[in-house]
């Protein structure tokens, strides 16, 4: 991996793959939905779209037009932090891909007709999350755990909110935050000795800088949260508090996770689905953040058997409260892990996610070879203090279902009192 810096200050990070035949493209903004207010909430995801509609050179089928051409992909995503505008070519297709990216992040017409038709393109893609209750539950989950703060927002926003903006509430939302100190170029794949050239001629002029607000810290609650919907299954999360982005012990928490459900192995996984047949869909994730994180336990279920899964949930995470996990489950975690770190890395698109993501969160990388030598460094102690920390508060819980009988009367706390006495 190779940083530069543009003669701008804009930082670029890139990883040259000789083999392959194509480049990953990325341009990545330190800004989501945590960097708004209940007023403007959803604009992250608003001037994401808003991008794709036209620019003077470029019109929305123009953009998609010139991809389709050259048999490439691009796309964008919006997060909690940040935002990602990318693209996936031939590596000899790299200079367009790089042309039409910068005319849509600096010329975008924020046209007021296209806008209003894009307001609801977002409202659909609203209806259909509300419509998806297995999506819906996870947003209710963070507003169980951080109530308030802007880690609970929806990305898609309100639609209240989103149909009073207009296209200077969306400019002024990118002077703000679209700035140089706020913005990465990834690149990963074939590149050639002439890219630093063609970044300097795209985005050499960019010019706007800005500090950005400080973060605040969640508060985590803890909290019970239930939203009635006629739907065939119940759907349920339950939440921990997890560790921070680059924690030292952020490898304790991936192993943690693997071992309950991060895969077909994992206790969750053999115990509710394979032995018991009480859920299609069961698993859990860690999702971490700035200055913060979570770990938490999905599953979907019919509503005559949410008691049992509910309490089966809970057995296993006494289980872990009490027990921890095991020499086995931390070595064979250890070697999974290290394994599915290695196949990530075999696609450039997976290599400009991560050196993108790592530069514009962290400031900092890791080879592969230290983060290998990281995972076999973690110890039984290293996961009890994640552990510690799990338990150190009650459960948040949130269902999205019929009725909220089989977990209305669900002690949070009582996993706290088993990890102190232990």
């Amino acid at each position: 991996m190779e940083k530069i810096v543009l003669s701008n200050g804009l930082r670029v990070v890139m990883e040259k793959i000789p083999t392959g035949r194509s480049v990953s493209f990325g341009i990545w903004v330190k800004t989501g939905s945590r960097n708004e207010h209940p007023g403007n909430n959803g604009i992250s995801h608003f001037v994401e779209h808003m991008l794709f509609k036209g620019t003077d050179r470029y019109s929305a089928k123009d953009i998609a037009e010139q991809f389709d051409a050259i048999g490439g992909n691009v796309n964008a995503f919006t997060s909690k932090e940040y935002t990602c505008y990318y693209a996936k070519v031939l590596d000899e297709h790299l200079p367009i891909a790089v042309d039409v990216l910068a005319d849509m992040f600096f010329r975008s017409r924020m046209d007021a007709e296209e806008l209003e038709k894009e307001k609801n393109v977002i409202l659909e893609e609203i209806s259909m999350c509300e419509d998806t209750p297995d999506d819906l539950v996870h947003d209710l989950m963070c507003a169980a755990a951080y109530k308030d703060h802007p880690l609970a927002y929806s990305i898609l926003g309100l639609k209240e909110r989103l149909m009073e903006m207009k296209p200077d509430d969306l400019r002024a939302y990118m002077k703000e935050q679209y700035t140089i100190e706020n913005t990465v170029i990834s690149v990963a794949g074939n590149i050639s000795d002439g890219l630093i050239e063609l970044l300097e001629q795209h985005f050499g002029s960019f010019a706007n800088h800005g500090t950005s607000a400080p973060l605040t810290p969640p508060d985590y609650y803890g909290d019970l949260l239930f939203h009635r919907k006629k739907t065939e299954q119940n759907h349920i999360c339950l939440s921990l508090p997890g560790v921070r982005s680059g924690d030292p012990l952020q490898y304790a928490m991936v192993l943690i996770n693997n071992a309950i459900g991060g895969g077909m192995s994992s206790r969750m996984f053999q115990e509710i689905r394979e032995k018991r047949g009480l859920a299609y869909s069961v698993y859990s994730y860690h999702s971490s953040q700035a200055d913060s994180g979570l770990f938490t336990v999905y599953a979907g279920t019919a509503p005559k058997q949410t008691k049992d899964v509910t309490e089966l949930i809970k057995e296993m995470m006494y289980e872990l409260a009490t027990e921890g996990l095991s020499e086995d489950e931390l070595r064979k975690g250890k070697e999974q892990l290290k394994g599915s770190l290695i196949l990530s890395l075999e696609s450039t698109s997976s290599r400009m996610n991560r050196i993108g993501k790592n530069e514009l969160m962290l400031g900092k990388h890791n080879t592969l070879d230290d983060m290998i030598a990281k995972i076999q460094l973690v110890t039984m102690d290293n996961i009890n203090s994640v552990l510690d920390n799990m338990f150190a508060e009650p459960l948040s819980l949130a269902m999205v279902g019929s009725t909220d009988k089989a977990i209305a009367n669900v002690r949070r706390d009582d996993l706290v009192l088993l990890r102190t006495n232990q």
